[in-house]
């Protein structure tokens, strides 16, 4: 008889999320995308979702980050 119990061996879908700070994560379909985060692209399997956020995140350092540095925040 199958243990239903557990997910292991379930793929679940899941999908890519961001936040204002244009930092990236893979997130679980079927639970509540927390606060500050919004989702992006398409459903898909956790895979699929890592190539995306390979592709779409290219730059690590959060968006404020970047705007201090944008703005003159570099005095070297």
């Amino acid at each position: 008889m199958e243990n239903t119990d557990t997910d292991e061996g379930v793929e679940h879908a899941w999908f890519v999320v961001v936040n204002d700070e244009d930092q990236y994560s893979v997130w679980a379909d079927g639970r509540p995308v927390p606060d500050g985060w919004r989702t992006v692209g398409e459903a898909g399997d956790r895979a699929a979702c890592l190539a995306y956020i390979e592709e779409h995140w290219t730059d690590m350092r959060p968006k404020s980050a970047r705007g201090a540095l944008a703005s003159g925040g570099n005095h070297g």
